[in-house]
């Protein structure tokens, strides 16, 4: 008879942003024009490496798929967000619910692997630089670039799946502005229990791994660039991580402002804004205002732009 009484939820409400209605309009354009600027900065740094055969190497080979891993990763949240300001309409479909919440983990695991990715490259040409023209081969490196893909959509499928199963009869109420594991697993009628352990198991291949990876190859990388002679030696190695370096801390960064930190506070989803939003933003800028190769691309781009418009 209690089952009988169930009634199954046919959607959700994305509330994150409900108790600042008034403010809806500011965030509204602060977050379109993020949304512009990381389309448009990731675009042109995928034209830039694609048009310049000096930029055609390993490393930015990697760099044009994390930028266009960045474009889905916004378009997967920023667009619904847009609607939710200005509509002030909250209510996402099931089934659009755990789209978003597959798409938005799966290319965001995808990244994870991207940065342990990049991280290798840097330490081979680094660490083996007689080797690494040879290792890195056009064929390794598409098949390097294909494998973040495939394990961020099959890892991420799990747990999607497992929180897909659990009974959802009431309350609906997302007080967030994307579908994400934990909120929707809080609002099943169901017992979450392994839905919750498999989420966790989950993100120890798909975040904790690459994380470790990265950390032991950079503590190899600095070790080896120490043991250079020359400052100019020292600087030069150093240059060509900073950039990777700044990008792998904003990241992980935001994901344990968001995910690892307790929750409770009025304001997480503007953490959230960080973590979906600013760092995409940002991560354009850093790799062409932190990288000379890119910039003197760049600048040769505008010259020939302009002879062209004159």
């Amino acid at each position: 008879m209690q089952d009988a009484n169930k009634t199954t939820v046919m959607e959700f409400q994305l509330v994150g942003f409900s108790s600042f209605l008034k403010y809806h309009s500011a965030i509204f354009y602060a977050v379109l024009l993020a949304y512009i600027v990381c389309i448009i900065g990731n675009i042109i740094i995928i034209v830039l490496v694609m048009t310049h055969i000096s930029l055609q190497i390993p490393m930015y080979f990697f760099i044009i798929i994390f930028a266009i891993s960045e474009i889905l990763c916004v378009s997967v949240t920023i667009p619904k967000l847009l609607y939710i300001l200005a509509k002030t309409d909250y209510k996402i479909s099931v089934i659009s619910c755990f789209t978003q919440m597959y798409a938005l983990h799966a290319i965001g695991e995808t990244e994870c692997f991207l940065l342990a990715l990049m991280a290798f490259d840097r330490f081979l040409a680094i660490n083996n630089p007689l080797r690494y023209s040879s290792v890195m081969n056009n064929g390794f490196c598409c098949v390097l670039g294909t494998l973040p893909w495939m394990a961020g959509f099959i890892i991420s499928f799990i747990p999607v799946i497992f929180t897909a199963l659990l009974e959802y009869c009431g309350p609906n109420k997302i007080d967030q502005f994307f579908c994400d594991l934990a909120p929707l697993q809080n609002l099943a009628c169901s017992d979450p229990t392994i839905s919750n352990f498999v989420t966790m198991l989950a993100a120890i291949p798909a975040v904790v791994f690459p994380f470790t990876m990265i950390v032991v190859l950079y503590i190899t990388i600095i070790k080896t660039v120490l043991k250079i002679n020359s400052n100019a030696g020292k600087k030069k190695a150093f240059s060509t991580c900073s950039s990777h370096l700044i990008v792998v801390c904003l990241f992980y960064g935001t994901i344990i402002i968001v995910y690892i930190r307790p929750k409770g506070s009025h304001y997480d989803k503007f953490l959230s804004l960080m973590y979906t939003v600013v760092t995409p933003m940002l991560n354009p800028f850093i790799y062409t205002l932190r990288n000379t190769e890119v910039k003197n691309a760049f600048q040769k781009s505008v010259r020939l732009l302009q002879k062209q418009v004159l």
